[in-house]
């Protein structure tokens, strides 16, 4: 921990400009065999960013490394869900089909974020239903590069354009069976990773926001906040992602962490007009998916009520 904090307190704060996705990926290379925890990768990636959308990027990436630390650190991922019906397990629709000689892989995702930087897809599948008849999920890893796997870019979002978004269609894509991955594809990966993304993207945005600080001479006092939360917020990264309390914990932080952000709103006059209206452009991206940060936190609070009812 102190040698990410010395990082952000030392480091110059005048960040390389990155004028392409490729030209952020080389740099938060630079990064990893230097911080290996992926908390620590993202604030240190963030740090480095000359925007929020490549802070970003470095989180999502650090995200990946935590939630799958059996895959290699130096290919950045893209983690495939989103269908035409949404990503909810009941909406996933590509198969993973057992041939007898092997694996093969078919069918469609709509949104994948870095989809066409992404060298190693990460792909939810149905193998079937089970006795309910609900999807039997795996997680499957698939080199971006393989035939029968297609790529399309996505138009620019409004927001943070720099990150690329695609389309992805799958056909009879061959796949080895040490590239499924183990356990569930839905407990194991699929519904931790937007706990895991959360706390990740939210590092990055605040060791990027503590760089814009520091080089923007904001006061000492929120630099320090900003610091604090970066702290608490590397705590819950390495919890249990599954856990409801890290779920009440994380509801805490990402509100105090916003109240922080509105603290900052009038200080962004201090800075450059460049990142000044980067900042106004990019920052509804901290936003994104708040309805179900929102349910995720109501339901761990009914769990934590239901435990308690039950104890002496």
């Amino acid at each position: 921990m102190n040698d990410v904090l010395h990082f952000l307190l030392s480091e110059s704060p005048e960040p390389q400009a990155l004028d392409s996705v490729d030209a952020w990926w080389l740099r938060h290379l630079e990064l990893m065999p230097r911080f290996t925890a992926p908390a620590d990768l993202a604030l240190a990636g963030g740090f480095r960013a000359d925007r929020l959308g490549f802070a970003f990027a470095s989180g999502y990436h650090a995200a990946h490394r935590s939630l799958f630390p059996m895959l290699p650190g130096d290919k950045p991922c893209a983690l495939c869900a989103t269908e035409p019906g949404g990503a909810h397990p009941s909406a996933i629709q590509t198969k993973l089909t057992d041939t007898g000689s092997g694996w093969k892989l078919s069918g469609a995702k709509t949104f994948v974020t870095l989809g066409t930087r992404a060298e190693l897809l990460l792909v939810v599948a149905t193998e079937g239903q089970d006795a309910q008849g609900r999807n039997r999920l795996r997680m499957v890893a698939v080199d971006a590069k393989r035939s029968g796997v297609h790529v399309a870019a996505l138009p620019e979002l409004p927001f943070v354009p720099e990150i690329p978004h695609a389309e992805l269609t799958l056909e009879d894509v061959a796949v080895a069976s040490n590239e499924v991955l183990p356990g569930d594809g839905y407990a194991r990966y699929l519904k931790p990773f937007r706990t895991v993304e959360d706390c990740h993207v939210h590092l990055a945005a605040l060791g990027w926001l503590f760089q814009v600080a520091r080089r923007s001479g904001w006061p000492e006092p929120l630099r320090e906040e900003l610091l604090a939360l970066a702290v608490m917020m590397r705590g819950l990264a390495q919890a249990d992602p599954a856990d409801s309390t890290t779920h009440l914990a994380l509801g805490g932080a990402l509100a105090l962490a916003k109240q922080a952000i509105e603290k900052c709103e009038p200080l962004w006059a201090q800075t450059d007009a460049t990142t000044r209206e980067r900042w106004a452009r990019d920052k509804k991206l901290l936003d994104v998916a708040g309805k179900v940060r929102a349910k995720r936190l109501e339901a761990a609070r009914q769990r934590a009520s239901g435990s308690k009812s039950e104890g002496p």
